[in-house]
C-alpha cells in the first residue's frame, strides 16, 4: 500500500470515530430530556405538599445511580453475560468479552481504574457510549420514581434505585441486550429499544416495590372502592410527557451501532443491520396509534390519551427496527387500550396505588412488547450469530425479566421495610414532605387550601376530612 492511500485510511478512520463519538455525544445530550420530562411529569402528579420532595427524588437519582454504575454496573454488563457468575474463561463466542472487557488474559477494559474510563485521546468512543448507557439506567430509577410518590422514604428511594439503576437493568442488559448474552445466543432474543430490558424491568421492579410499600392514606376506602388524588398540576404533568416523547427519539438512536464499511452503517443492539429511518417511521407512528388508543379506551381521560401515547411506543420498542409501519399503527393503538385496563384492574382489584400507571405502561407493556416479537417477527434472525427469533425464545426472555426485576424490587424492599427505611411515618405523609424535609411551603402564595379527593362513585370532596378519618383508622389498626 502507498503511503498515500495509507493516509488516506488513516484520515477515513479518524473522521469516523469523530463522527461516532459526536453521534452518541447528542444522543447523550437530548435523553438529559428524559429526565426533565419525568421530573416535570411527576412534580405535576403530585399533591402541592410534595411537588418539591418530589422534584429533588429525581434530582437525586442521578447522584446515586451515576457513581453505581461507573463502578460497578460497567463491569456487570460487560462481564455477566452468561448469568450470576462473572465471565473469566474465554470460548467461541465470548472471547473477546473475556480476554479484553473481563480480565481473563490480562484484559482490563470493564474496570473503572482501565485507561478508557477517563480521558484518553486514543479512545474516541467509550466516554460517549458509557454515558448512553448512565442515562439508560436513570430512566429505571426515574420510572419507579414515579410509582411511589409521596410516602416513600429519600433514603430507602435512593438505594432503591442505585440497585436497579446500577445493577439490575444492567444485569438484564447484560443477559439479553447484548450480542454474547445467554438470552441472545441461545434463544434468539430480541428486545431492540428495551422494552424488555429497560421499561420492563423497572415497571415490574416497581411493583415488587408497591407491594411493600402500601398504597398513600385514604387511596382506598374499606369498601374496597378506589380514590383518586387529583393532580396538583395536570398541565406540568402533560407538558412532562411531551418532553418525555421528545427524548424518546434520542434513546431509540442511541439504541443502534455504527459501524465502518457496512452498508447501510448502522446496526442494532445485536449488531444485526437496522437503519435511522426505519426506528423513526416506527416511533413517530407509535406516539399517534397510543394517543388515539389511548383517548379511545380511556373515553377521552387527558392523563391516559398521553400515558396511551407512551405505552404504544413502549410496546413496540423490541421490534422497532423490523415492524412495518402499518403493523406499529395496529400495535400501538391497541396496546394503549390494553394499558389502560391493566391500570384500572392494578388499581381497583389489586388496590395498589401506583401513582403514575408506571407498573402498566412501563412494566406490563414492556414485557408485553418482548412478546409481540415472538408472535410478529418470529424467525427474524438476530445477532452476529444470526440466532432465530421465536415466540419460545421471547417468553423465556420476558419470563427471566419479570423474575429477575419482582424478586429484586419485593426482596430489597423487604428488607427496608424491615428496617423501617422503606415509608415515611403517617404523620409526615398528612403534614406532606415538602415541609418535614425541607422546612418550606413552596406556594405559600396559594395559602392554606384543602385539596379534593376523588371518591369511589366520582364525587369530588375536599380531601381533609376523608384523609383525617382514614389516618385515625390507621392508626386504631397498629394499636
Amino acid at each position: 500500500m502507498s503511503l498515500l492511500a495509507q493516509i488516506d485510511l488513516e484520515r477515513t478512520a479518524d473522521t469516523f470515530a469523530v463522527f461516532q463519538e459526536a453521534y452518541y455525544f447528542f444522543t447523550v445530550a437530548i435523553m438529559w430530556l428524559l429526565h426533565v420530562g419525568f421530573m416535570t411529569y411527576e412534580a405535576g402528579v403530585s399533591r402541592r405538599k410534595n411537588v418539591m420532595a418530589t422534584a429533588m427524588k429525581n434530582i437525586l437519582t442521578i447522584a446515586v445511580v451515576t457513581p453505581t454504575f461507573y463502578y460497578l454496573g460497567w463491569w456487570v454488563y460487560f462481564c455477566m453475560q452468561e448469568g450470576f457468575v462473572p465471565t473469566t474463561t474465554a470460548d467461541g463466542n465470548h472471547a473477546d468479552f473475556a480476554g479484553y472487557y473481563c480480565g481473563a488474559d490480562g484484559g482490563h477494559y470493564a474496570v473503572p481504574w482501565e485507561g478508557s474510563m477517563g480521558p484518553n485521546l486514543g479512545d474516541n468512543l467509550t466516554g460517549v457510549f458509557w454515558a448512553a448507557f448512565v442515562l439508560f439506567s436513570w430512566t429505571t430509577g426515574s420510572i419507579m420514581s414515579g410509582a411511589v410518590i409521596e410516602r416513600i422514604r429519600l433514603s430507602g428511594y435512593l438505594m432503591l434505585t442505585a440497585l436497579m439503576g446500577g445493577i439490575v437493568w444492567v444485569l438484564a442488559a447484560a443477559w439479553g441486550w447484548s450480542y454474547g448474552g445467554w438470552l441472545t445466543l441461545h434463544f434468539g432474543f430480541h428486545d431492540f429499544a428495551a422494552s424488555g430490558v429497560v421499561h420492563g424491568i423497572a415497571g415490574i421492579f416497581a411493583l415488587g416495590v408497591l407491594f411493600n410499600l402500601g398504597p398513600r392514606i385514604g387511596r382506598f376506602d374499606s369498601d374496597g372502592g378506589a380514590r383518586a388524588f387529583k393532580p396538583h398540576s395536570l398541565h406540568l404533568t402533560l407538558m412532562g410527557l411531551m418532553i418525555i416523547f421528545t427524548a424518546f427519539y434520542a434513546f431509540y438512536a442511541a439504541c443502534l451501532a455504527i459501524v465502518a464499511g457496512q452498508t447501510p452503517g448502522w446496526n442494532n443492539i445485536y449488531f444485526s443491520p437496522a437503519t435511522l429511518s426505519a426506528i423513526t417511521f416506527t416511533i413517530t407512528v407509535a406516539f399517534a396509534a397510543g394517543f388515539a388508543g389511548g383517548y379511545t379506551f380511556s373515553r377521552g381521560d387527558p392523563f391516559w390519551t398521553l400515558s396511551g401515547g407512551l405505552a404504544g411506543v413502549v410496546a413496540v420498542s423490541a421490534g422497532a427496527d423490523i415492524y412495518s409501519p402499518s403493523l406499529v399503527m395496529f400495535l400501538a393503538f391497541f396496546s394503549a387500550g390494553l394499558a389502560v385496563w391493566v391500570g384500572n384492574l392494578i388499581e381497583r382489584k389489586g388496590r395498589v396505588d401506583d401513582a403514575v400507571g408506571a407498573v402498566a405502561v412501563h412494566g406490563v407493556m414492556g414485557l408485553w412488547g418482548v412478546m409481540l416479537v415472538g408472535i410478529f417477527a418470529s424467525g427474524y434472525p438476530t445477532g452476529a450469530f444470526g440466532v432465530k427469533t421465536s415466540i419460545l425464545g421471547q417468553l423465556v426472555g420476558a419470563c427471566t425479566l419479570f423474575a429477575l426485576a419482582f424478586l429484586t424490587g419485593y426482596g430489597a424492599s423487604w428488607i427496608l421495610k424491615r428496617l423501617n427505611l422503606l415509608r415515611i411515618p403517617p404523620e409526615v405523609e398528612l403534614v406532606g414532605t415538602d415541609v418535614v424535609e425541607y422546612g418550606s411551603d413552596f406556594f405559600p402564595e396559594w395559602g392554606e387550601r384543602d385539596e379534593p379527593i376523588v371518591l369511589a362513585d366520582g364525587t369530588e370532596v375536599p380531601s381533609g376530612p376523608v384523609i383525617e378519618q382514614a389516618y385515625n383508622d390507621l392508626v386504631k389498626a397498629n394499636r
